[in-house]
């Protein structure tokens, strides 16, 4: 028989509170209406850096392994650029999407510790947004996440976090994502 999973603090949270509150403000009838948290792509290029040395691709696939909780897929160049030294297929970064438990669980790791950790940070702009309910953010280090040991580290990555949602449009994505506490400036 198969075992219940646990129900992450963020997903409970999403069910009794964001939910209900969504239905209310959008006015929808059916609670599968709602727009919910799809998935979170989280990608980190290496650059110039992975042409020279192809070691520090797998540093930065390890990182982002501990951050996530997840194995990174390496991703790929797709053409051949002189000037840069690129060739085509050549490793230069990593991703990782991540769905259901560990989705929210990063989640809650990026608003309650890695973002209060960004120096001078002042909340996220919202308007990175991409216009059907889907919102991106940059982060310039990979120091924040307390995963990272700052003496194994070999050089500061930075790395992008996309957020995809359900929702049809901006207005309901940036509702639903205040709703998990994301700090909108405006």
């Amino acid at each position: 028989m198969a075992e219940a999973r646990p129900v992450t603090r963020l997903k409970d949270h999403y069910e009794k509170v964001v939910r209900p509150e969504l239905m209310k403000e959008f006015g929808y009838k059916n609670p599968f209406e709602v727009p919910r948290l799809e998935k979170i792509v989280i990608n980190m290029g290496v650059g110039k850096a992975a042409v020279v040395d192809a070691k520090k691709t797998d540093a930065a696939a390890k990182e982002l392994a501990a951050i996530t909780g997840q194995k990174p897929v390496i991703t790929l160049s797709k053409k051949s650029i002189a000037t840069w030294k690129l060739r085509q297929n050549l490793p230069i970064g990593c991703k990782v999407t991540l769905r259901r438990e560990r989705m929210y669980e990063f989640l809650d790791r990026l608003v309650n510790v890695a973002l209060p950790r960004v120096r001078d940070f002042r909340g996220l702009s919202g308007k990175s947004f991409d216009g059907r309910g889907n919102y991106a953010l940059g982060l310039k280090e990979q120091l924040v996440f307390p995963e990272i040991d700052y003496d194994q580290v070999d050089a500061v990555r930075g790395m992008d976090v996309i957020i995809v949602t359900t929702a049809k449009t901006d207005k309901e994505a940036k509702a639903l994502l205040r709703g998990f506490q994301l700090p909108f400036v405006n």
